[in-house]
């Protein structure tokens, strides 16, 4: 067990001393040549126009965090299913359904929830 455990540590070392070598050269071969036009600010190659801070609609992030929430659902409701059969075979397949089922009650709640505030609506209109 302490062999294999040295060579881990051998391995880290050896990757922290190439990183630091890498960089060291790096800094020593690269051109250095400061000037305003390479320290301005850009956004995906394009000049920044106006200020930085500024009100921004974060209905992107609720769109993602809820696509973020299903796609955890079908992450740990697979197994499940792949393993559904040989638990139906012990005898305990019940308990699995009614987990499953609860599991998926409560993230269809919440799509209601999202879906009653209107949160899915990429363009939302005032209320009447």
């Amino acid at each position: 067990m302490p062999i294999e455990f040295a060579s881990v540590l051998i391995f880290v070392g050896l990757a922290a001393v190439f990183l630091l070598v890498t960089l060291t050269v790096g800094r020593l071969l690269r051109p250095s040549a400061p000037n305003a036009v390479k320290n301005a600010s850009y956004e995906c190659g394009e000049h920044a126009t106006g200020q930085g801070w500024f009100n921004f609609n974060p209905r992107f992030y609720v769109v993602a965090l809820v696509f973020l929430i299903f796609d955890v659902e079908v992450a740990f409701t697979y197994p499940v299913a792949t393993v559904f059969r040989r638990w139906v075979a012990r005898g305990s397949g019940g308990a699995a359904l009614l987990e499953l089922g609860l599991f998926v009650a409560v993230l269809a709640l919440g799509l209601g929830y999202v879906w009653r505030r209107r949160d899915l609506d990429w363009l939302r209109l005032p209320r009447e």
